[in-house]
């Protein structure tokens, strides 16, 4: 899955300390998300996507393994 995590995030001028905090997650969860290493549960999805106001669909997005 890929993510738009860090585009928003710097569009917003919010960094990974400060969104960690925020999400009470650790900010090495943050980059992990940004680097495309850990995918989000499905409540840090919802977190993240209500902190920025946005769809989870406009964060988040999944490729599907068609073969």
């Amino acid at each position: 899955m890929k993510n738009r995590l860090e585009e928003i995030r710097n569009e917003r001028g919010i960094n990974q300390e400060v969104l960690a905090k925020d999400l009470s997650v650790s900010r090495q969860t943050i980059s992990s998300l940004e680097n495309g290493r850990y995918n989000p549960s499905i409540i840090l999805a919802f977190k993240i996507a209500r902190y920025f106001s946005m769809a989870i669909e406009d964060i988040f997005i999944y490729e599907e393994d068609l073969k």
